[in-house]
């Protein structure tokens, strides 16, 4: 996943970026909405963790322009509120889930994998394409009798693959999707990890088209 944790209390966002890249996420952090409603201009996030009482404004404001936009990124609520009636109101205002502080950052990142299930209407837990079975929790492709281990950035590179198989990807949005804004990325970043993935495909039913001077999709071989 990658993700933008929205969140005032720098100790908790912190700590919570800590857990979420220990389990091979990419993480940005904004300790205000200005910053927030920049990272979310200039690129794309799968999820996002949105705390309520910023600095700068209502984390409430934030979420009704974001739908507003016809952004549809999933967003979980981190609210210390409890009444029924405040979690009524964040539901009804476009967030897809919310959890209240404090709270275990383990029910949180299963929280977000099971929104993003909801979102995708896939069971995020194993993505199928041709003949190739993709396990994101354990970083682990099959096919045949073959069981491979994927890295970090090859794992979230197919699993953008295996979410929209045979959708065209420039390496633009490529590269939109597997850095983070701070990430330094080289001109020839996105084929080299095409390429590693093409290695680890050899044997299956599957490739990485390059479609030239437009972009890379997943698709089956004929």
């Amino acid at each position: 996943m990658k993700v933008l944790i929205i969140e005032d209390t720098q100790e908790l966002a912190k700590s919570l970026r800590l857990f979420l890249e220990l389990e091979n996420n990419h993480v940005e952090c904004a300790y205000d909405l200005a910053t927030a409603s920049h990272y979310i201009s200039v690129t794309h996030f799968d999820i996002i963790l949105l705390d309520i009482m910023l600095p700068d404004g209502d984390g409430r404001v934030f979420l009704r322009s974001v739908r507003a936009r016809n952004k549809n990124i999933p967003v979980i609520v981190m609210t210390a509120r409890s009444e029924i009636s405040d979690r009524v109101d964040l539901l009804d205002i476009g967030a897809d889930d919310y959890i209240i502080k404090p709270f275990e950052f383990v029910e949180l990142e299963a929280r977000c994998r099971a929104v993003l299930r909801r979102h995708s209407g896939q069971d995020q837990q194993a993505l199928s394409y041709g003949n190739i079975i993709l396990y994101p929790l354990s970083a682990m492709i099959e096919f045949g009798q073959e069981k491979i281990p994927l890295r970090n950035r090859e794992l979230r590179l197919l699993e953008i693959f295996c979410n929209s198989p045979e959708i065209l990807f420039s390496k633009e949005q490529l590269t939109d999707r597997l850095f983070l804004i701070s990430d330094e990325v080289t001109e020839n970043a996105i084929e080299v990890y095409v390429g590693r993935l093409r290695k680890k495909l050899v044997g299956s039913n599957v490739t990485i088209e390059t479609v030239r001077g437009i972009g890379y999709r997943l698709v089956k071989d004929e």
